[in-house]
């Protein structure tokens, strides 16, 4: 049976609205990193534990929507051919969130344990944590214009590109820095973590832009 072309648009609108809500909470969430790692500069560990929670609970909320994306695919069916792209999307976004948690549990751990980390060390994790929510928001930017055609959103998806190769520069610079400072060996194993965790983030941002482009053809 074929459907009316506004219909087929309708129900892509709808796919893209909750694909596009849950990367607002995988965003906000993401924003909660830099605000972590400030805490780990000031040692403030009441705050950290309070924003560990936080993510952690936004962590939750963005399973729910991950689901929620999943459940309205399924609704809408067989009249959308391309809803396994839309799953794609929010599965790879939905890593952005764990690995967030991931980042926020390690650096709560070294507080705790009142590790010792150079101060600078502790401001290029800043940085670095800054470039990759960078990344995050190019992403959204990219979901933001995906109704506008293929052509805005490409132009867009190369800005999560350009953002995490900064990312990779600064996660190299780091990382090399890392290995020649004198840690306890247990901080040194969960910062490499946090490194890698910040980097994997990226990556898995500018997967999603892939996966975004693919959509845009079908917008």
């Amino acid at each position: 049976m074929v459907l009316p072309a506004e219909t087929e648009q309708r129900v892509k609108r709808r796919a893209l609205n909750v694909c596009r809500d849950h990367l607002r909470k995988v965003l906000d969430l993401t924003r909660k990193v830099p605000q972590m790692i400030d805490c780990f500069i000031n040692d403030d560990k009441k705050k950290a534990r309070q924003l560990f929670n936080e993510i952690r609970s936004g962590e939750d909320e963005v399973d729910i929507a991950r689901r929620l994306v999943s459940w309205e695919l399924a609704e809408i069916g067989a009249i959308l051919l391309s809803r396994e792209d839309f799953l794609r999307f929010t599965n790879l976004t939905s890593e952005i969130a764990d690995f967030c948690e991931g980042i926020a549990f390690r650096l709560l751990e070294i507080m705790e344990h009142n590790w010792d980390v150079p101060m600078d060390l502790r401001k290029d994790l800043l940085k670095l944590s800054e470039a990759v929510l960078e990344t995050v928001l190019r992403l959204r930017e990219t979901m933001m214009v995906l109704s506008y055609g293929s052509t805005k959103a490409m132009e867009k998806a190369k800005d999560v590109e350009v953002a995490e190769r900064a990312v990779d520069e600064l996660y190299r610079e780091i990382e090399v820095k890392l290995i020649s400072t004198k840690l306890d060996f247990p901080a040194l194993i969960l910062m490499r973590d946090i490194l890698q965790l910040l980097e994997d983030a990226a990556d898995k941002a500018e997967d999603a832009a892939d996966a975004a482009r693919i959509l845009s053809f079908i917008m």
